[in-house]
């Protein structure tokens, strides 16, 4: 049986060593798991994709949301409204097999990513229309007639 404190006859806990090694060990784990993870860990295996940073601008017509993608298709691309959630989502498989007269090479990889934004209420998600070009992917979000900023007036005075 293990102990992990050891108790005096008087009836009080004595102090050890192992919350020393408890706190130290603590204090690693936290250090570890709370300190920025390298490129690596946060972007998907092997193909140094990371989840594509946005932009969203707003004017008083509509918000664009602008996602840079470089080196995809059109086709790639997957976008999705459910419930006030506008999904994006992409996956691509690439494999490559060489052969020499000594050697077989072959090479495959995978990558993917999916963003997902709640919608505000103003959005018309009727009218939400999305192109690629030059690596970048752009979503119009039109806002509704009565979301729309109108522009300010004079009022007469009776």
């Amino acid at each position: 049986m293990n102990t992990l404190a050891a108790v005096p006859k008087n009836g009080t806990l004595s102090k050890t060593n192992l919350n020393d090694n408890f706190s130290q060990l603590s204090q690693l784990l936290d250090g570890f798991f709370n300190r920025e993870m390298p490129s690596t860990f946060t972007s998907n295996f092997n193909t140094g994709m990371s989840v594509p940073k946005v932009n969203i601008k707003e004017n008083p017509e509509e918000f664009i949301v602008e996602m840079a993608v470089p080196g995809q298709k059109k086709s790639d691309f997957k976008l999705d409204i459910d419930n006030r959630i506008l999904s994006i989502s992409t996956s691509k498989e690439e494999e490559q097999e060489q052969n020499d007269e000594n050697y077989t090479f072959r090479e495959f990889g995978y990558s993917s990513f999916k963003r997902t934004f709640t919608l505000p209420n103003s959005v018309n998600d009727d009218e939400i229309r999305a192109n690629y070009e030059d690596g970048i992917l752009k979503v119009v979000l039109p806002k509704k007639e009565e979301a729309k900023q109108k522009p300010a007036r004079n009022i007469e005075i009776s």
